[in-house]
């Protein structure tokens, strides 16, 4: 297929490819509905982040892209400014205007035409982030210690009650970060975001595939008490994976969202059994009743675990991560700490306590920016 390398996307076009973009669709399939090359249309995505401009709208009085290619072709069947005025209804000087400006009438050409009128009709706002020194700082700050955009701004009104000039929103932070032409936030910080992503897009959905395993308890016979939050004492759990066959057990109680953190050897199911048995002794029994867990076969001998434990076993249904809710927001999280690729086994049983220390003292939006290890302690205050 041959594609139009030189001529520059048309108004039209770029309306097309972000709205193919906020649908979901792949740059390769925007480049084929475009007849354009795939660096193209990722071109105009990376200068703006992957997030989609807000649409504009040119006033009535401004000339339109069809009266310009009006305007072209009578140039080239040479027809004079003052014809092609009286054919589109237009002042000659507005013709006359509207040539000068875009290379006289040998070398004018609709499709630039139109696209340098859009570029001289942008007013850009200049972001609150760079005019605000203190509070960049404190944004950047935060931004290190792998705070969410949505902490950081709701933090900040928590800090400064009484001061607007201190208040910014999370959606400005990302434009901040993903937007470099903005100049308020290094685009550095972007490494320290829960996704790492080069282009902000919608989301496609990915189903995973899992064993069987023996005599498995269904999540739709778990009891009403687990599935409200009502009661702590209740667990989600996973494996994060990295290199060299290195895995960590991930436990998330759903009252609280408290993080523990288990190192194991290997995925194999006497291994992650024999570790989660030896963490539950740190817990009370009245806040260890359940845990929740998907189809992964690291679990297939978890009669033994309950036997050991009597800590309920609940398996989630194939192919539904939504289920482990709470666990699944916490693995990816920890990927910030972990990302994919790397070797896992070199990270200590100390050292994860310290990374699960600090994700608990980290405010969470569904707790009201209370802190999990806050409310954990608030329960083992109760039961004691």
């Amino acid at each position: 297929m041959k594609y139009n390398k030189r001529k520059p996307f048309s108004t039209k076009e770029k309306e097309h490819l972000w709205e193919r973009w906020r649908k979901g669709d792949s740059i390769a399939e925007i480049s084929r509905s475009l007849y354009r090359p795939d660096y193209s249309v990722r071109h105009i995505l990376l200068a703006h982040g992957g997030i989609s401009p807000p649409q504009r709208k040119r006033a009535e009085r401004s000339l339109s892209q069809n009266e310009r290619e009006t305007i072209s072709r009578g140039l080239c069947v040479g027809q004079s400014l003052r014809i092609i005025a009286k054919s589109l209804g237009r002042s000659p000087s507005t013709i006359s205007r509207e040539v000068k400006r875009n290379g006289g009438s040998t070398a004018y050409r609709a499709y630039k035409a139109d696209a340098a009128a859009d570029k001289r009709a942008q007013r850009p706002k200049a972001c609150k982030l760079s005019k605000n020194l203190k509070l960049c700082r404190q944004v950047a700050q935060k931004l290190t210690l792998f705070w969410s955009p949505e902490q950081i701004a709701c933090w900040l009104k928590l800090t400064y009650p009484e001061q607007s000039e201190m208040y910014v929103s999370h959606e400005t932070i990302y434009r901040s970060l993903y937007i470099q032409a903005r100049g308020a936030l290094k685009k550095e910080l972007m490494y320290h975001l829960r996704q790492r992503h080069k282009l902000r897009r919608a989301k496609g959905s990915k189903q995973e595939r899992r064993g069987k395993i023996p005599d498995l308890v269904s999540i739709s016979e778990r009891p009403p008490e687990v599935e409200d939050r009502a009661v702590p004492g209740h667990w989600e759990g996973d494996l994060i994976a990295g290199s060299k066959n290195s895995y960590i057990a991930t436990l998330v109680e759903r009252h609280t969202r408290y993080v523990m953190l288990v190192k194991v050897k290997d995925k194999c199911t006497d291994t992650v059994i024999s570790a989660l048995k030896k963490h539950a002794k740190k817990l009370p029994e009245e806040l260890y009743k359940s845990l929740t867990w998907d189809r992964g076969s690291e679990l297939k001998k978890h009669k033994e675990f309950i036997f050991a434990t009597e800590v309920d076993v609940y398996f989630c249904d194939p192919g539904s991560t939504w289920q482990r809710g709470s666990n699944e927001n916490t693995n990816g999280l920890l990927r910030q700490y972990f990302p994919k690729g790397t070797d896992l086994s070199v990270h200590s049983q100390h050292h994860l306590n310290k990374l699960a220390r600090q994700l608990n003292e980290r405010p969470r939006k569904t707790l009201d920016f209370e802190t999990p290890a806050a409310k954990f302690s608030q329960c083992v205050a109760m039961i004691n």
